[in-house]
């Protein structure tokens, strides 16, 4: 773990798995959501903009392979990084016909790529394209990291946000790409103003015991002329304090298993066309808050993570 043993970083889990840091390049291939187009629903999730989560991607009308490039020259010069994961970013990156996933998937062959990730959501996954992944990872010697969009594993959030999935297809995709032995990531987002601290810590419960390998979490931020926008203008719930925020992000680390990697504990958005971000602080702010927090308490990850495993029968063993 990093930081005095405080949480297991996804830069550490990357450290130890190939010998050196390992960049993400986020690359943008998709404009589209089944919540979106009519299938699910339209609109999207009620905080979700038109840009989707790619505020740091390029436009996706340039090629893959020169998204990659422009992006890994960047970071080459600037950390002499060597090794890279594309990232395949906004909107739902499964979703789109079979043979166009196919040959967005093996579209770089850069010998400095150990690996990609594909964003996508948790009912947008199925044995097909899973199957186009395998093939990729065998041809390519790469490995793969699936993240999905979870953000609750309270089902009446889930609705409230216009989420358009339940807990059910999240476990769902999780056994599907289980026998495939790809790396999976659940996004959450901790502050969502239906959750309170029981819905949090049951979140860390059930990600453990679904035996995720990484976790992302967010802080919720407002994107104008969306449906949360909308919400939090006319004062139909209140924003949770950045104090608050901390506690959340503390408490899920402590029941979370200490064996899942943090991907991060805040996430970050543009000033611009937002109307709340996190309490107008920077990111790495909030982060030394969180890992201040641990230190002066004494916390750490997974210190309250004994509860699988049938410890009710202990007495009687």
């Amino acid at each position: 773990m990093e930081n005095g043993s405080l949480y297991h970083s996804f830069a550490d889990a990357m450290m130890e798995k190939y010998g050196e840091k390992v960049y993400k390049i986020p690359i943008s291939i998709s404009r589209n959501c089944p919540n979106r187009d009519g299938i699910l629903g339209v609109g999207g999730c009620s905080f979700c903009g038109e840009s989707g989560a790619g505020h740091e991607t390029l436009s996706n009308t340039i090629p893959i392979k020169e998204q990659f490039q422009q992006n890994a020259s960047y970071i080459q010069k600037k950390y002499k990084a060597k090794k890279f994961i594309p990232y395949f970013q906004d909107f739902t990156n499964t979703y789109m016909d079979l043979e166009r996933f196919r040959e967005n998937m093996m579209a770089i062959t850069d010998p400095s790529v150990v690996g990609i990730a594909v964003s996508t959501r948790p009912d947008c996954i199925d044995r097909d394209r899973l199957e186009v992944l395998k093939h990729v990872s065998r041809a390519q010697g790469w490995d793969i990291y699936l993240e999905l969009g979870l953000q609750s594993v309270n089902y009446k959030t889930l609705k409230k946000i216009d989420r358009g999935h339940s807990l059910a297809e999240f476990i769902d995709a999780l056994a599907m790409i289980r026998p495939y032995g790809f790396d999976v990531c659940a996004h959450m987002i901790l502050n969502l103003p239906w959750d309170d601290m029981e819905d949090v810590v049951e979140g860390a419960k059930v990600l453990s015991a679904l035996q995720v390998d990484g976790v992302k979490l967010h802080a919720l931020y407002i994107e104008e002329n969306t449906k949360m926008a909308m919400e939090y203008t006319r004062g139909d719930w209140p924003m949770i304090s950045l104090e608050e925020y901390v506690d959340r992000v503390v408490a899920f680390l402590c029941w979370l298993s200490p064996e899942v990697s943090i991907h991060r504990l805040i996430g970050r958005a543009p000033k611009e066309g937002t109307l709340f971000v996190n309490w107008n602080r920077s990111w790495w702010v909030i982060r030394d808050q969180i890992e201040e927090k641990m230190k002066k308490e004494n916390l750490h990850q997974g210190i309250y993570f004994d509860y699988l495993g049938g410890k009710g029968l202990q007495p009687f063993r």
